[in-house]
C-alpha cells in the first residue's frame, strides 16, 4: 500500500467517524442533556439545604427495643399522609427505610413521590415530603418511562441504559479519533526533501 492510498484510507475513515459522531449528537442530543443535568444534580443533592433530599430527622431513641412495632409505625404513616391530603387518597407503599442511628423510620409511596418520616419510639410525625431525589433518579436511569407506560418488568429502563451506554461509548471513541486522527495523518505526511543550499554553478564560458 503506498502512502498515498494509506492517507487516502485515513480520510475516509475520518470521514466516517465524523459522520458517526455528528448524527449521535444529534438523535441523541435531548438525552444526553437530561443525563448531564440529572446527574450534576445528584451529585449536589445533599449540598442543597433539604430542597432535592430531605435531611433525616432525629428520634427520641436509637435503641431498638424502644420502637414501636412496624404495623403500628406503617398504620401511623399512611394517617399523616391522609391527614395532609385527604382521607380517600389512594396510597401504595414503596418501601421503608429504617434508620437505627437517627432513631427514624422512612415510608415512601409511589404516588407523587410521597415521603413521611417517624419517630421509631413514638411515631410521631417527624417530617412529610416530596422526594425529588427520586424523580431525578428516575429520568436519569430511565425508570420513568416504565411508570408511564405502566411497564412493571422494567423492559424499558434496561433499553434506554443499553442504548444510552452504548451511544455514549461510541460518542467516546468517534470523539476521541476525531481529534487523534487528524495529528496521526499529519505525523505520517512524507516529507518533502529539500534540494541542496550550494553555491549555484557558474555559467560557461563562451569562447570568441
Amino acid at each position: 500500500m503506498t502512502d498515498s492510498t494509506k492517507r487516502q484510507k485515513q480520510a475516509r475513515v475520518l470521514r466516517d467517524f465524523r459522520k458517526v459522531h455528528r448524527l449521535t449528537g444529534a438523535l441523541l442530543f435531548v438525552f444526553f442533556f437530561v443525563i448531564s443535568i440529572t446527574g450534576l444534580l445528584l451529585g449536589w443533592k445533599k449540598h442543597t439545604g433539604g430542597v432535592i433530599l430531605a435531611k433525616t430527622y432525629t428520634g427520641t431513641s436509637t435503641n431498638l427495643k424502644d420502637w414501636l412495632p412496624v404495623d403500628s409505625l406503617t398504620t401511623n404513616a399512611f394517617q399523616a399522609i391522609k391527614d395532609s391530603l385527604g382521607q380517600n387518597v389512594s396510597l401504595t407503599l414503596d418501601r421503608i427505610d429504617m434508620r437505627p442511628d437517627k432513631g427514624t423510620v422512612k415510608f415512601l409511596f409511589v404516588e407523587k413521590y410521597l415521603g413521611v418520616q417517624l419517630d421509631a419510639s413514638t411515631g410521631k410525625l417527624l417530617h412529610l415530603e416530596t422526594r425529588r431525589a427520586d424523580f431525578i433518579e428516575n429520568l436519569h436511569d430511565g425508570t420513568i418511562l416504565d411508570k408511564l407506560f405502566g411497564v412493571d418488568s422494567g423492559v424499558l429502563k434496561v433499553m434506554y441504559s443499553t442504548i444510552m451506554g452504548v451511544a455514549l461509548l461510541i460518542f467516546t471513541v468517534t470523539g476521541f479519533w476525531l481529534w487523534y486522527g487528524p495529528k496521526r495523518m499529519k505525523q505520517e505526511k512524507p516529507k518533502v526533501v529539500s534540494k541542496p543550499s550550494g553555491p549555484k554553478p557558474g555559467r560557461p564560458v563562451r569562447s570568441v
